[in-house]
């Protein structure tokens, strides 16, 4: 019973719906199941659409101590509709865990209900169904009239595994060591150092990972390396670094600019820390602080900035399904109030005729164009740097790439201080 893979989802996914945890937070029995992972990642992808499905064919809502029994149900309806698990399986193996939980009474209710469902599988796959809040799906649409179906659509697909090659090795390089092992990749033309696998991996599969030889990032965050172009001797702070993607990317362009990265959280700065360890990385500075304070800052003014915002994350949704049922809109209105408080805040420790590149993993314009252009009609000493390069989709301000089968979507506005 343990090791049973649908209680181990189970336990997940009332994690998200029922106690609202992130599902980053939930610890899985064994780390590399990946049946477990699947049937979580699935089911709570599609939980809007789930949950429209089974909750028509309830008579009546369950009582609230028995709603462990209505994900289930949602967990029983993905596995038929959408996943590849024979259905006799997944109704068979469903309905069992009743017993498995000690609610053998919803035995008949979950056979009930995972049959209507089989039974009708063509007819609701045939409905279009989002699987979005409402609020969110409205959003989406007013900031992309043109592009919100594309993006709803890459936000229910599952995101590929994307690595970052060290430039101690050319990436063509290393995608011959890769392919040596039979393990195919693509590359991203305006990502030199990107490559994505055709298929997803264990981060021990690939040639001398331990030893700093590549970092799985998508390749939006990628993009940000370029624009920042950070030069040797360079003082450069990587505000928000955790868990240190952009930071050990920073020193790989620059080995010997000086990189503060911090963060405010403790556990994700030792994240940083291991990264730089393993790439043998010397010239990072770590320190914990708040990006909205400067008790942590020696007054020596940085000549780069690279401010990783907190955000709404609605850029990354594929790869956090969870954020679809965690995200309120009034989220929305506190991170964009933090977000203006750490640009004013950073602004002010920039050099004059130094740059300040703003990111975020979000797609929603009240947290990218529409911040930037508040910021820049508060502060008479900043002026926009246009980003012309050959990705993403025009904005007014800055550059935003949406979710696209091989980029998350990130936004990056460009800083640069009059002196």
């Amino acid at each position: 019973m343990e090791n049973n893979p649908r209680i181990i989802a189970l336990d997940a996914i009332c994690s998200v719906v029922l106690d609202k945890k992130s599902l980053s937070n939930f610890v899985y029995p064994q780390q590399d199941n990946a049946l477990v992972k699947s049937l979580v990642f699935g089911t709570i992808r599609f939980y809007h659409q789930l949950n429209d499905i089974v909750s028509k064919l309830l008579d009546h809502s369950l009582k609230k101590q028995d709603l462990d029994i209505h994900c289930l149900m949602l967990l029983g309806a993905y596995q038929i509709l959408y996943s590849n698990v024979a259905t006799h399986a997944s109704v068979f193996e469903t309905v069992n865990v009743t017993v498995d939980i000690d609610k053998s009474w919803a035995k008949g209710l979950v056979n009930a209900i995972l049959r209507q469902i089989d039974r009708n599988k063509e007819k609701l796959l045939a409905q279009t169904h989002y699987s979005h809040p409402t609020w969110m799906v409205k959003k989406i649409k007013q900031n992309y009239p043109n592009d919100f179906e594309q993006i709803l659509e890459q936000n229910n697909i599952q995101a590929p595994m994307t690595i970052r090659v060290h430039p101690k090795t050319s990436t063509a390089d290393y995608q011959q060591q890769l392919s040596d092992l039979d393990i195919t990749s693509q590359t991203l033309e305006v990502a030199p150092q990107a490559l994505v696998l055709d298929k997803p991996m264990s981060v021990y599969a690939l040639p001398d990972f331990e030893t700093g030889s590549c970092y799985v990032q998508d390749g939006s965050p990628q993009l940000f390396a370029p624009l920042l172009d950070p030069k040797e001797g360079d003082l450069v702070l990587d505000a928000c670094s955790a868990p240190g993607g952009k930071t050990t990317h920073l020193s790989e362009l620059a080995p010997k600019a000086k990189i503060i990265a911090l963060d405010s959280d403790k556990d994700r700065l030792e994240r940083v820390a291991q990264n730089a360890q393993r790439f043998n990385i010397n010239n990072i500075e770590i320190i914990r602080g708040d990006a909205q304070e400067q008790d942590w800052w020696d007054k020596k003014h940085f000549d780069k900035i690279l401010l990783d915002a907190p955000c709404s994350a609605t850029g990354v949704i594929r790869r956090h399904p969870d954020i679809k049922l965690l995200r309120k809109p009034k989220d929305i209105t506190a991170l964009v109030e933090l977000q203006s408080k750490i640009l004013d805040n950073l602004w002010q420790m920039l050099k004059p005729g130094g740059t300040l590149l703003y990111a975020t993993c979000s797609i929603l314009k009240a947290e990218n164009e529409f911040q930037i252009a508040d910021f820049l009609y508060s502060h008479d000493d900043a002026r926009e740097i246009k980003i012309d390069l050959d990705w993403g989709v025009k904005t007014v301000i800055g550059k935003q790439q949406l979710p696209s089968p091989n980029f998350d979507g990130f936004y990056y506005a460009k800083l640069s201080k009059i002196s």
